[in-house]
């Protein structure tokens, strides 16, 4: 798989943009010296320059190195909610795809209910239960994603139990638990994964819509969509303040979903 992951020239684009955007969230100094919470009112709204890769904002700061010190923020936040709805999603679609029978047709009910209602409506409604925040907003978006990771995982434990290597265990005598783990969680993984790649880009999207709309982190934490929000006023004037914070989300929402896509290729 690693030889022809090496000949795809856009899945390595892909994983090295990500890979930088990971590396430049746990160490920013490496790509920029400037402080992300100095102002300079003599340079606000400065356009892109060698000295300002993406310009400053209202208050003269630069605005390259506050979305290299707000990546944390959002990354982290993704994680948290992609390990919530791995958590979640794989334990109710293991129980669901294994023990069938009632237990799998009441969850199912309670994931149809979940998919019925719209992603970012029920992030909405969470985030305003518990409260603002990075980590409220985590929570309300893994428990969105949790039905995806549910079904995806209920389809696959259905179709590994029936496969012959599952039932030759079976008559060797090997128990349903041995079973469970040792043949169709390592044979389930793969579906599971595509989508954990796929879903970490909705992630990142949802939060950072949440973040726009206000619901993050308070000011002056520069995470991607308080920074998107924060040049809106300036479309006209300053285009660059919204539409390069923009594009960088963008780009890392594409590539993950080019890496997800290939990997869904190579392992049909």
């Amino acid at each position: 798989m690693t030889t022809q992951l090496l000949r795809k020239p856009l899945f390595l684009i892909a994983a090295l943009y990500v890979l930088f955007v990971v590396i430049s969230a746990f160490r920013p100094r490496w790509f920029t010296g400037a402080d992300p919470y100095d102002t300079h009112p003599e340079s606000a709204i400065l356009p892109p320059s060698g000295s300002h890769l993406f310009g400053t904002d209202s208050y003269g700061r630069d605005l390259w190195t506050r979305m290299l010190y707000g990546s944390p923020l959002t990354i982290e936040a993704t994680l948290v909610a992609l390990g919530i709805a791995l958590v979640a999603g794989l334990t109710l679609g293991i129980v669901a795809g294994f023990f069938g029978g009632a237990t799998d047709a009441l969850l199912m009910r309670i994931i149809d209910v979940l998919l019925a209602i719209p992603g970012l409506l029920l992030a909405l409604s969470i985030v305003t239960a518990l409260g603002y925040g990075t980590m409220p907003v985590a929570v309300a978006v893994g428990v969105g994603i949790v039905p995806g990771f549910a079904r995806t995982t209920r389809a696959e434990v259905l179709r590994v139990k029936t496969l012959p290597y599952v039932e030759a265990a079976r008559a060797a005598g090997a128990s349903w638990s041995r079973v469970l783990l040792r043949h169709i969680l390592p044979n389930s993984w793969g579906p599971v994964a595509v989508l954990a790649v796929l879903d970490g880009g909705v992630a990142i999207i949802a939060i950072a819509s949440l973040s726009f709309l206000g619901f993050g982190a308070a000011p002056p934490a520069a995470e991607w969509g308080t920074l998107i929000a924060d040049g809106r006023n300036y479309l006209v004037t300053a285009w660059w303040l919204s539409l390069l914070p923009g594009l960088f989300v963008a780009l890392l929402v594409l590539s993950l979903n080019h890496i997800s896509k290939t990997m869904q290729e190579l392992t049909r």
